[in-house]
């Protein structure tokens, strides 16, 4: 199991201690949301805050992009030193381009699936990706919670992968914690987000070895 870390609910004033002390915990992904006001109803960073949280880890730096026309902007969030980025099939015209932009750029490329977005929107790219990213609450705005009638979808992308045997981690955001990352583990999910369970805790870096082993131990 992988955590991955979203900054989206941790102290900006702060930025590097707190992506230090996800690391610390075992984290090992670092999850950078990127909203634009448009896509989705909130704004949040762009690639210099991307650049910032590079210099403070050696760790991946996993770009969620949610905006609009985001072909526009995948070269400067690459630049800036993101090592995955995933974009919403309804956000960019031309998906399988866009996925062969990504990995000419050397970035590790993945989809998006709202909870409302059917899985057949992948079916002819799936083979290419390197992550397809579950959401598990209605993107735009962290501490929502956790839907867990998205699980269905959840297991049959894990279904998909076995069957097809493609080499694609499956990514799940919306709503992790200590008490729905054992429900997401074992339906198939292989990285969990987490941002407010992490971030809000009184220690980010027990919060990170909790979930983990919420998710790890309902697997075994």
């Amino acid at each position: 199991m992988i955590l991955a870390a979203s900054i989206l609910s941790a102290d900006f004033g702060c930025l590097a201690q707190e992506v230090q002390r996800a690391e610390r915990g075992g984290a090992g992904v670092i999850h950078v949301d990127v909203m634009d006001g448009h896509f989705v109803p909130n704004i949040t960073v762009g690639p210099l805050v991307v650049e910032a949280v590079r210099r403070a880890t050696g760790l991946p730096i996993d770009v969620h992009l949610m905006i609009e026309q985001a072909d526009r902007y995948i070269e400067a969030f690459a630049n800036a030193g993101a090592s995955w980025i995933s974009v919403h099939v309804e956000a960019v015209t031309h998906l399988q381009r866009t996925v062969a932009r990504l990995r000419e750029l050397g970035v590790r490329p993945g989809v998006v699936l709202n909870p409302a977005t059917p899985l057949t929107a992948l079916e002819e790219i799936l083979p290419e990706l390197d992550y397809t990213l579950l959401m598990t609450v209605n993107p735009g705005f962290a501490g929502q919670s956790f839907m867990a009638d998205v699980m269905p979808k959840l297991r049959r992308i894990a279904e998909v992968k076995r069957r097809q045997g493609l080499d694609m981690l499956i990514e799940v955001d919306g709503g992790v914690s200590v008490k729905t990352a054992p429900t997401v583990a074992t339906n198939g999910g292989e990285v969990l987000v987490a941002g407010s369970a992490v971030f809000c805790a009184d220690d980010p870096a027990t919060a990170v070895g909790a979930i983990r082993d919420a998710a790890e131990g309902a697997r075994l």
